[in-house]
């Protein structure tokens, strides 16, 4: 079979697949404009491939690590291995990574409760969390919240989106702020997302005027992106998601806590209880797909990188509104698009829908999520429930009504993934 017989027969499956002749010359044409971007992503992923090689060399992972324990799970070799694994990648003291972490947010939530008494403040300089933490920190009045047991709530918003408002944060900090969060990534908000040197910046700032100030980073969407992690620029805690990027699509549940050991342990007797600690939390049969998804979230995040890059070209060329630009710098895998309008964010979301391994007959719908203020429409056909590393796209149904994409495991599945999403687009303005 000839070069040119082989791309006749994957035009035709995409023509099978629901995707116009138009459409699909539209995409190769954007997508070669955008070679160089994917070299740099290659390099960035190759880089970090080896350096989790080398820490699972380094730390001697054998094939027992892979078994799991039950019961109380001392002295579970492969749990404990994987924790010294994940402080080398990240360089520090201490990490907790447990299958009891349900998600991210209860990540962030131990992370916080673990470290903050009664009478301390929590500063946010960089806008408002996300939705899901409003309730934690008891912004929205929650059962449970922070602010249940005196924790306050301090908050600085970025300058139009985009910097930081030194002067302000500086007026922010006061003898009660033990604790400052830094969202790395946008959640639902069309603001940039920060670099781990912007992060850097950030926290020497703060530092500089309270050394003893907890810096904890929402690391959510970011890890792998580049080629350093928060906890190299001065955090003292960052906080994950295994069913995001460090899970690489294999972690069916999990979050991690990396950072200094005091902090890592007041949240270990959080998770479990003050006495126990890191010392039980058995990891039943999940460490094989902690260790392989590990093992892949480099080549896993630069998939997902560059659908996120090539959904931000094509829909900007379509006219729309998109944060970041194809042009800019990356620091996390997800895509905003502002569609101006309920029936397009819909429509988005069913095109991405229709493009999933699972599920791809059902048609999303908006609906009263938990932890949200306004209906929220979610799609994905995941392998792994919820899993944001696996191709997804969700947003809630108000102003300025964007879309937020993310995800897939292979380049391939989420170039068709967003070819899927224009089409549906386009198909409402017919």
């Amino acid at each position: 079979m000839s070069l040119h017989d082989n791309m006749n027969t994957t035009r035709d499956i995409y023509r099978e697949l629901g995707i116009s002749e138009d459409v699909y010359d539209k995409c190769e044409l954007i997508l070669s404009s955008l070679e160089e971007r994917f070299k740099e992503i290659d390099r960035v992923a190759e880089y970090n491939q080896l350096k989790v090689l080398k820490a699972m060399q380094d730390e001697r992972v054998s094939e027992a690590c892979l078994n799991g324990t039950t019961g109380y799970g001392y002295n579970d070799i492969g749990r404990d291995t994987l924790e010294r694994v994940y402080s080398r990648i990240f360089k520090t003291e201490e990490a907790l990574v447990r299958p009891q972490i349900t998600c991210g947010t209860h990540a962030l939530t131990v992370a916080l409760s673990g470290n903050l008494r009664p009478g301390d403040e929590i500063l946010s300089p960089v806008g408002k969390p996300y939705d899901t933490l409003e309730e934690v920190i008891g912004i929205r009045e929650s059962r449970g919240s922070l602010a249940e047991y005196g924790i306050t709530y301090s908050q600085v918003d970025l300058k139009d989106g985009k910097s930081f408002d030194y002067d302000a944060i500086k007026a922010a900090i006061n003898d009660r702020t033990r604790l400052v969060t830094i969202q790395r990534s946008k959640g639902y908000q069309t603001r940039k997302t920060l670099s781990v040197g912007e992060i850097g910046e950030l926290i020497a700032f703060i530092k500089g005027i309270r050394s003893d100030i907890i810096c904890m980073v929402d690391n959510c969407y970011g890890e792998f992106t580049e080629t350093i992690e928060p906890t190299e620029v001065g955090a003292d805690m960052a906080v994950g998601s295994l069913i995001k990027n460090p899970g690489g699509g294999l972690a069916p549940i999990g979050g991690y806590i990396v950072g200094r050991k005091p902090f890592i342990e007041n949240a270990a007797v959080r998770l479990t209880s003050p006495g126990l600690g890191k010392e039980v939390g058995a990891s039943l049969e999940v460490l094989r797909s902690f260790y392989q998804g590990l093992f892949l979230s480099p080549t896993v995040t630069a998939s997902a990188l560059k659908s996120a890059i090539f959904a931000a070209a094509l829909f900007k060329d379509a006219g729309f509104d998109v944060v970041p630009d194809a042009t800019d710098s990356r620091h996390d895998i997800i895509q905003a698009v502002t569609l101006k309008s309920p029936k397009k964010v819909i429509a988005f979301c069913k095109g991405i829908q229709s493009a999933a391994p699972v599920d791809g007959f059902v048609t999303p719908e908006p609906w009263d999520m938990p932890g949200y203020d306004s209906p929220v429409i979610m799609a994905a056909g995941a392998f792994i429930s919820g899993s944001s590393i696996e191709l997804s796209a969700d947003g809630p149904i108000k102003e300025p009504y964007a879309v937020y994409f993310q995800g897939g495991l292979t380049w391939a599945h989420g170039k068709f993934g967003i070819m899927k999403a224009y089409q549906e687009v386009l198909n409402t303005e017919k």
